[in-house]
C-alpha cells in the first residue's frame, strides 16, 4: 500500500550546507496493519510524514501510495492526518471546526452533520461542543484534533504523536479507537516517542535513527521469543525481602524491599518466584525494566540518548 523505496531528503542550511534528512531509506506498509514510527529528535521521522503526505519530494528514490505519488493520492482519495501539533484558529467553536473539517474531508452533505456528531461522541466532546478552541485543556484540544483526523472513511491514517497531552484514561480509549480503526483495506501509521503505547498498538515499529531506517521490529513475534532472552527486572518484596538475594545471588538491593534483579531469562524469573514460594517470600510486585520494543530501541539507539524510554 505505501512504498518507499531508497528515499533521500536533503536540504541547504542558510549558509548552503547541506544537510541529510533522509537517506536510502527502503520501506513498506501493507494493508491491514497498523505500523509504528520510531526514533530519537531530529531521526527522520517529521521528514519521512512531510514525504508521505507530499508536502516535500524526495530528493533520491520514490514514495507511492497504492502506486500513485502522494499528492495525487490525496487529491483523489484523502488522508486521515493528525499532526504532532494541532493547530486551529483559536475563536473557532469545536463543532464549526469539526463541521468545516468535514467539508474539507469531502464527507457528503447529507452525511455531514451525522459524522461529525460520531466523532464527537468517540472522542467525548460532547460537552465542549460549543466552546471556543482557546477555552479547551491541551487534552481536550488533542482530542479535537483526533476527531478531525477521523471524519471521513480513508484508507490511509497518519497519526503523529497522538496521546501528546491525554491523561491515562484517554491514552487507554485511544487503544480502543485505534483496534475499532483496523481494517483489512486500510494502513494505519503513528509516530510517537512513547514505545509502550506503540508496542500496544503496533504489527510493527520501524526505528529510524540519523536519517535511516535502522530495524522494524515484528512486535507479535518479538513478544513471542522473548521468554528466551535475559531482561533486566525489578522485584518488590512485602516479606521475606532478605532471601531474594540468595535466590537472585545477582540482584541489587534498591530499598523498601525492592531489587534488581539484573538480566535474566523468563523461566529463571519463574523459578526464582517458585522459589520465593516455597520459602514464605511475599512478593508485591514484578515488572521487566524494558519492554522487547525499547530493549531493541536501546540496541539501535543506544540508551544514553535517554529518548523514546517512558
Amino acid at each position: 500500500m505505501i512504498a518507499f523505496d531508497h528515499v533521500g531528503k536533503r536540504y541547504r542550511s542558510l549558509t548552503g550546507r547541506e544537510v541529510r534528512a533522509l537517506e536510502g531509506l527502503s520501506l513498506d506498509m501493507t494493508r491491514g496493519e497498523v505500523f509504528g514510527l520510531a526514533g530519537p529528535n531530529g531521526a527522520g521521522k517529521s521528514t519521512l510524514i512531510a514525504l508521505l503526505l507530499g508536502f516535500l519530494a524526495p530528493s533520491e528514490g520514490t514514495v507511492r501510495i497504492d502506486g500513485l505519488e502522494p499528492r495525487r493520492f490525496i487529491e483523489r482519495r484523502g488522508i486521515g492526518y493528525l499532526s504532532e501539533l494541532v493547530s486551529i484558529p483559536p475563536t473557532w467553536r469545536a463543532i464549526d471546526a469539526l463541521r468545516r473539517y468535514a467539508l474539507l474531508a469531502g464527507v457528503p452533505p447529507g452525511r455531514r452533520d451525522a459524522r461529525v456528531d460520531e466523532v464527537v461522541e468517540m472522542l467525548g466532546l460532547a460537552e465542549h461542543r460549543t466552546k471556543r478552541v482557546r477555552q479547551l485543556s491541551k487534552g481536550n484540544l488533542q482530542r479535537l484534533g483526533l476527531a478531525q483526523s477521523l471524519l471521513w472513511e480513508e484508507e490511509v491514517i497518519v497519526l503523529d504523536e497522538p496521546t501528546h497531552g491525554l491523561d491515562p484514561l484517554w491514552t487507554q480509549r485511544f487503544r480502543d479507537i485505534v483496534t475499532a480503526l483496523r481494517r483489512p483495506d486500510r494502513v494505519i501509521l503513528i509516530a510517537s516517542h512513547n514505545l509502550d503505547e506503540l508496542e500496544r498498538l503496533a504489527d510493527r515499529v520501524g526505528i529510524v535513527d540519523r536519517g535511516r531506517l535502522q530495524r522494524i521490529v515484528d512486535v507479535r513475534a518479538t513478544a513471542q521469543r522473548e521468554s528466551g532472552q535475559s531482561t533486566p527486572y525489578r522485584i518488590v518484596a512485602a516479606r521475606g525481602a532478605e532471601l531474594v538475594a540468595e535466590i537472585f545471588p545477582d540482584a541489587r538491593a534498591l530499598g523498601q524491599g525492592e531489587y534488581e534483579l539484573g538480566a535474566v531469562t523468563l523461566d529463571a524469573l519463574n523459578d526464582g518466584l517458585v522459589a520465593f514460594e516455597q520459602r514464605g517470600v511475599l512478593v508485591r510486585g514484578v515488572h521487566s525494566e524494558h519492554s522487547a520494543l525499547e530493549q531493541q530501541f536501546r540496541d539501535v539507539v543506544g540508551a544514553s540518548t535517554g529518548e523514546g524510554v517512558r
